[in-house]
């Protein structure tokens, strides 16, 4: 593939990093962070899924799934305790 498209896509990845970043830090409420975080969760998987195709080493692909599980069940886990459940 063409590496400037892979270029595109860092820098695609490098900014809504950075928009989640922002909301993460300025969110109106508690919900509005935790939605931040696991944007940020899935944009850091798509990271490491780029890393591992640029790289040509796919043990990055056994990282992204391995954190992608963890972070589902920490924004489950986030989500019960602001609904009250925890």
């Amino acid at each position: 593939m063409n590496i400037y498209f892979f270029y595109l896509i860092i820098s695609i990845l490098a900014i809504s990093i950075a928009l989640g970043l922002y909301r993460l830090v300025k969110g109106p409420s508690v919900s509005d962070r935790a939605v931040a975080l696991d944007a940020l969760t899935n944009v850091t998987t798509a990271l490491l899924v780029l890393i591992a195709v640029l790289s040509a080493r796919f043990i990055y692909l056994d990282v992204a799934l391995v954190y992608a599980i963890l972070a589902f069940i920490g924004v489950v886990a986030i989500a019960r305790y602001l609904e009250g459940g925890l």
